[in-house]
């Protein structure tokens, strides 16, 4: 895929996970009186207490300078990504308060709010974009500390905006399920972002080790380490072949290995974020 196509696959996840977001928002969160935080939560407490405008409105009005800094600050594709995915869930969030919205306990709410927002959400980062407001502010602290998941850092934010929440309505009760809502969204945002992302590293012990090693370069395309090893037992040398795969590829190792060797030690281990030939490469803005 070249680079156009992988930036329309890119924007595609914006607008369905920005959809995503707003459908969620509008069918378990705003029924329920329930804040998800962020700049989408601070317009849905101003629009409570003034009753002017509307939540996609005053959310894009919120948004402009956060885009003027987003532009000038973290990049072209961020921006437009971003751009496009504010655009659709500020306008989405209006245009599905048009569905008969269905009746549920504020705890089911909850629940399927904080899963179907986080999900979208979870598009919207993976394809490299946001919609918005304090996503822009999670890129920018995820700058400051690239070792946090990116859902943390917004449930940090997003908790603030919820305890607001009950500080303005004098209700602890929607800022203990605004609470749930964010705990949620930041979980799955993690998972939707970080899914494809996991590997994984096995250890081959056997006395077929070249064989193993060449089957593994040659069949499975990735590349092999020696390491030095010894057996306790024995006291013999031996080469360790380590080799890291993608999970996809695990199967087809073991019976690699079997072929060669029934009687290897494999030891199999997750490996996340692995950076390198044949897997992702870094950049400062990876998430």
């Amino acid at each position: 895929m070249g680079k156009i196509g992988k930036n329309a696959a890119d924007f595609l996840k914006i607008v369905v996970g920005a959809a995503l977001y707003a459908l969620g928002f509008d069918l378990f969160l705003v029924p329920n009186g329930i804040n998800g935080g962020g700049i989408t939560g601070l317009s849905m407490i101003f629009v409570n207490l003034t009753n002017v405008g509307t939540i996609g409105l005053i959310t894009a009005i919120l948004n402009l300078p956060l885009f003027i800094l987003a532009g000038l600050k973290i990049g072209k594709k961020f921006f437009v990504g971003s751009l496009l995915g504010m655009a659709v869930s500020s306008g989405l969030i209006d245009l599905f308060e048009l569905i008969t919205q269905p009746a549920t306990e504020p705890l089911v709410g909850a629940l399927y709010g904080g899963a179907v927002c986080g999900f979208g959400l979870g598009l919207v980062f993976a394809a490299g974009g946001s919609t918005g407001g304090s996503d822009i502010i999670v890129r920018f602290f995820k700058r400051k500390w690239p070792n946090t998941n990116i859902g943390t850092i917004a449930m940090c934010f997003d908790f603030l905006v919820a305890a607001l929440t009950g500080l303005v309505f004098r209700d602890i009760t929607l800022t203990l399920y605004s609470g749930i809502v964010i705990f949620i969204t930041g979980f799955v945002i993690d998972a939707v972002v970080y899914r494809f992302d996991y590997s994984k590293v096995a250890l081959i012990i056997s006395k077929e080790y070249d064989a193993i090693a060449a089957a593994v370069c040659d069949e499975l395309g990735h590349g092999v380490t020696y390491l030095q090893g010894e057996g306790y037992y024995t006291q013999n040398s031996t080469k360790v072949v380590l080799t890291a795969i993608k999970r996809q590829q695990l199967a087809e190792l073991k019976q690699l290995v079997m072929r060669i060797d029934p009687n290897a030690f494999v030891i199999v281990q997750e490996a996340h974020q692995v950076l390198g030939d044949g897997f992702s490469r870094y950049s400062k803005d990876s998430l």
